[in-house]
């Protein structure tokens, strides 16, 4: 079993926002594993589905960005699981837009959403697909930025790169990471 975790923010006006690139994939994942039933869980939508024979619990927190960290404990607690069956897809400023690139571990480079997720969970080492939306253009604060929608000629790349996310989630459940880094890392 896998927890795919997409980290974003609720409501219809963050629904195409850089931050929510965790939640569109895992959108995009709900559909290709048949997963749609959508029910409140530990402070998180989740949905379960199967692929290839692995269940998967798809988790979105609804406690906005910041405070992930809770939802993601409460539904791991759920369902037993360890960090070893954690992926989490999450926006990444550090990454050029339309990019998508898989780990294990690290830090939280700023990303609150990350930050609470190891507070809570007391631990660093988990599987991540971080969906690149490149760095915020002249002085615009980062906040506004991952905030907001990306334009017209920006739109087609980020969706790409959430369909990307999605596809890197199941290729690491299907190959392991020393293959999904092969795949998805060079680009």
């Amino acid at each position: 079993m896998y927890l795919i975790v997409g980290l974003g923010n609720p409501g219809s006006e963050y629904e195409k926002t850089r931050h929510n690139a965790g939640f569109l994939a895992v959108d995009e994942i709900a559909q290709d594993i048949g997963a749609r039933y959508w029910k409140t869980e530990g402070g998180a939508l989740t949905a379960k589905g199967s692929h290839r024979g692995c269940e998967i619990v798809l988790v979105k927190p609804q406690s906005y960005m910041n405070t992930s960290g809770g939802p993601v404990k409460q539904v791991m607690a759920a369902y037993g699981a360890s960090p070893d069956q954690l992926i989490v897809i999450h926006d990444e400023l550090d990454i050029p837009a339309g990019t998508v690139k898989v780990k294990r571990g690290g830090g939280h480079a700023g990303h609150n959403g990350l930050r609470s997720i190891c507070d809570k969970l007391q631990t660093r080492d988990w599987l991540r697909v971080r969906c690149g939306i490149g760095r915020p253009p002249g002085r615009m604060p980062v906040s506004d930025f991952v905030l907001s929608e990306p334009r017209r000629e920006a739109f087609d790349e980020f969706s790409a790169a959430t369909h990307q996310a999605a596809r890197a989630a199941l290729f690491l459940i299907d190959e392991g990471l020393e293959k999904a880094q092969r795949e998805f890392n060079g680009r």
